[in-house]
């Protein structure tokens, strides 16, 4: 992914981006899209804070202060 410059729209520059890549083949085309999945798939996985919200205190902590 490339930094967006001062007054360009980081949305359209993904899409150019998207558009540049010309697969070979069927196979080739199935490849690119499956590594979008994964990198879209660990970034999800990577901000999933669900099992923070269930306890009130961090991993290492009994919360008494002694």
């Amino acid at each position: 992914m490339t930094k967006a410059k001062n007054g360009v729209d980081k949305n359209l520059t993904n899409v150019v981006e998207q558009l540049d890549r010309n697969p070979v083949n069927s196979h080739h085309a199935q490849q690119l899209q499956q590594d979008v999945n994964d990198r879209r798939n660990q970034a999800s996985m990577d901000h999933d804070d669900s099992a923070d919200l269930s306890t009130p205190f961090s991993a290492g902590s009994s919360g008494s202060g002694s």
